[in-house]
């Protein structure tokens, strides 16, 4: 870069401009003999310019923003817990002169598993005409296994991919006497409610899709919705 003829007569700005440009300049030529003294110090045989790694001590000394790495109070967890039950543990007796200091809690989350029995005492009425009125069970009871058991079984069953000979096996260790047509029952009884919004997902699905993925066990084909609706099943050219 040549130099200006008159440097007296640049402005501010022009001035400002010049500098920064060799600025920019002696910053690469810095970069460029630190590079070629490495380059002669490989070809020497002798060691490179070690490549050293931030320490970190210079992020520490930054002021950190406000909520940033803050550790959780002690005793988070415990305040989302509703405490079920209290027991109280004594030691043995102390030697005389000793002082009561009080409790030291230490709480323990526990998951209990056991059979519930319930037996409804339904009233029963006769009225002056001789017609027997008798009260309702709740809504949340369809037949004799209650609405936790029902969801267990439906969770181990789908969820947790039991099958069921082994549910049968885990519900009579807890005690629940049950066979496995009733297991059965409990899967497939009183589900229409999931097979009708399936049913509408389907609906959905065909109406607003142009393709399907149909799987037929040998194979898998896209199906043309257009063809289904005229009665011609058809599936796309790419079929795997």
């Amino acid at each position: 870069m040549a130099p200006p003829a008159d440097l007296d007569g640049l402005t501010h700005a022009d001035l400002k401009s010049l500098v920064l440009k060799l600025l920019e300049q002696v910053a690469e030529l810095q970069r460029t003999v630190a590079a070629q003294r490495d380059e002669i110090a490989r070809l020497k045989g002798g060691p490179g310019r070690p490549n050293i790694r931030p320490s970190g001590m210079e992020q520490a000394t930054e002021a950190k923003p406000a909520g940033s790495n803050q550790r959780r109070p002690r005793g988070g967890t415990r305040s989302k817990l509703s405490i079920d039950e209290e027991r109280t543990v004594k030691v043995a007796a102390p030697p005389r002169g000793s002082r009561f200091k009080g409790h030291r809690s230490f709480v323990v989350q526990d998951l209990v598993l056991r059979a519930h029995v319930v037996d409804f005492q339904r009233e029963r009425w006769q009225t002056s005409d001789g017609k027997i009125v008798t009260a309702p069970l709740p809504a949340s009871i369809d037949g004799h296994f209650g609405p936790g058991l029902c969801r267990f079984v439906l969770a181990q069953y789908h969820q947790g991919q039991t099958t069921v000979p082994r549910l049968v096996l885990l519900l009579r260790e807890f005690g629940i006497f049950i066979s496995k047509r009733q297991v059965v029952r409990v899967l497939i009884e009183g589900q229409y409610s999931f097979r009708s919004e399936a049913r509408e997902v389907l609906r959905t699905a065909l109406k607003s899709a142009a393709w399907i993925l149909a799987e037929t066990g040998s194979k898998v084909a896209w199906l043309d919705i257009s063809l289904i609706k005229a009665g011609i099943v058809g599936h796309a050219p790419g079929t795997l």
